[in-house]
């Protein structure tokens, strides 16, 4: 990565003098001016990434001059010099975020230190702003794929949701269907986006220690507990926090976390002092909440207050015009993992995935093209791709429809006559496909294939 650019502004020549030379040795591009206003115009045409500043210069002063910048660019990393007595000032311009200052007379290795740890500090903004456009890229409602109504309905409310000052949200739908994705999409599509996106995952803290990860604990709160430790929900303070298969959190927890969504606050285990703190709850759970209420398992308040918008994500099997689109999709995802080239699905083999219920959802879907790209060698997913459970499935009811129509009349029926129809059945139901045809019937496709030929099916 190319050094940034250093202007250096000081009205003494001989500092000036002193820094370029110094900092040209160490491989850094270095623009000198004597005065504020000079130093103003080498800014807007050269774009500095770090600037040396004097707080002491004729006509507009360093302070002054700081404050002009930081209204056209507030990334650029700002060292000041100041002289001796100047300790109350430079604080002063602590506050407009400048990154650190020097007294003068100051050594050279001192400045060469700052601008290393500013570095570092410029490459880590640049990784952070990088790693947030990547989670804005795959988090995003685009890559939700979804064409049948239920889902595009869905997807609309969820970026309402997200545009809106919404506290709580409440996402429901059956395992696999993608809450995850939703709750994050709403977090990247919101204002708070750049704050963070806190997960948990209710089942997978041990119930002891749900509250302590929650909401964190002080000193001496309880034996191990030798410093204070903040919880989850400090930590995504201003952004989000997604409590994923919240019916399962119990009635304890559920009582504080009822106080976190009314009044913002909550104290830490062993805390005298209420902490608060502003963000964005978002749940989700597989279970029936309404029903988990009758049972006595989860607060009504609490429930109630969740669900004052919920977002309810229908199962695949109800919407069957998203299974295509959703295999392409993962087709393409799998593709490039696995340095692949599926290209497209046959006919027959989108009637099988159209016609599989799917009670694993999305997920069960990307595990079945998962595999499928990592197993076969095609361009084209066929029938014979498709796990055999899931063909089984399928075609074991229709046969079993069809077997049901068969009875022996009174006058008597030809065994050989069955024979031949049912194989002929079979053909049909498969389509042609010698290989599911023989696996319906029970027999090899050897078997097969010579009572096609006996029976004149070829």
């Amino acid at each position: 990565m190319s050094q940034p650019r250093i202007l250096v502004i000081d009205d003494e020549k001989f500092i000036t003098w002193s820094l370029k030379q110094h900092l040209e040795k160490e491989g850094y591009e270095v623009t000198t001016a004597d005065s504020a206003e000079q130093g103003m115009e080498f800014f807007k045409t050269e774009n500095p990434g770090i600037l040396i500043l004097d707080i002491n210069l004729p006509g507009m002063s360093g302070l002054d001059m700081l404050e002009t910048i930081r209204a056209i660019n507030k990334e650029v990393i700002v060292i000041m010099i100041t002289a001796h007595g100047d300790i109350e000032t430079a604080v002063s311009a602590m506050k407009l975020g400048i990154f650190d200052f020097v007294e003068k007379p100051f050594d050279l290795n001192r400045i060469s230190v700052l601008i290393k740890k500013s570095l570092e500090t410029i490459n880590l903004k640049r990784e952070v702003t990088y790693l947030r456009g990547e989670q804005y890229d795959k988090y995003s409602f685009d890559n939700i794929i979804g064409i049948s109504k239920p889902m595009t309905d869905m997807i609309s409310l969820a970026k309402k949701v997200a545009e809106s000052d919404a506290n709580t949200v409440l996402i429901q739908g059956e395992s696999g269907t993608g809450k995850n994705l939703i709750a994050r999409a709403i977090h990247y599509y919101s204002a708070r986006a750049s704050k963070p996106f806190v997960e948990v995952t209710a089942t997978a803290i041990p119930e002891t220690l749900i509250e302590s990860e929650l909401f964190g604990y002080e000193k001496g709160a309880f034996t191990d507990a030798k410093t204070a430790k903040s919880g989850l929900f400090e930590l995504a303070s201003e952004g989000t926090i997604y409590l994923d298969e919240i019916g399962d959190i119990k009635p304890a927890t559920q009582a504080k976390l009822l106080r976190v969504i009314e009044d913002k606050t909550f104290k830490r285990i062993g805390g005298l002092k209420d902490i608060h703190v502003n963000l964005r709850i978002i749940a989700a759970t597989n279970v029936d909440l309404e029903h988990a209420v009758k049972e006595g398992n989860f607060r009504m308040d609490l429930f109630y207050r969740l669900k004052v918008i919920p977002i309810l994500i229908p199962p695949l099997r109800d919407r069957k015009q998203d299974v295509i689109p959703l295999a392409l999709h993962y087709m393409k995802v799998f593709n490039k993992e696995f340095k692949k080239n599926v290209k497209s699905i046959s006919p027959e083999a989108e009637k099988l995935l159209i016609s599989y219920p799917w009670y694993g959802n999305a997920r069960e879907l990307k595990n079945v093209i998962e595999r499928i790209c990592i197993l076969e060698n095609t361009d084209i997913i066929y029938p014979e791709h498709i796990p055999i459970e899931i063909v089984d499935s399928i075609e074991k009811p229709v046969a079993a429809q069809k077997m049901s129509t068969i009875s022996i009349p009174p006058e008597g029926i030809s065994l050989k006559n069955v024979e031949r129809d049912l194989i002929a059945q079979a053909i049909e139901i498969v389509e042609g496909n010698q290989t599911r045809a023989a696996r319906l019937l029970g027999i090899s496709r050897d078997a097969l294939r010579y009572k096609m030929q006996k029976f004149g099916l070829m």
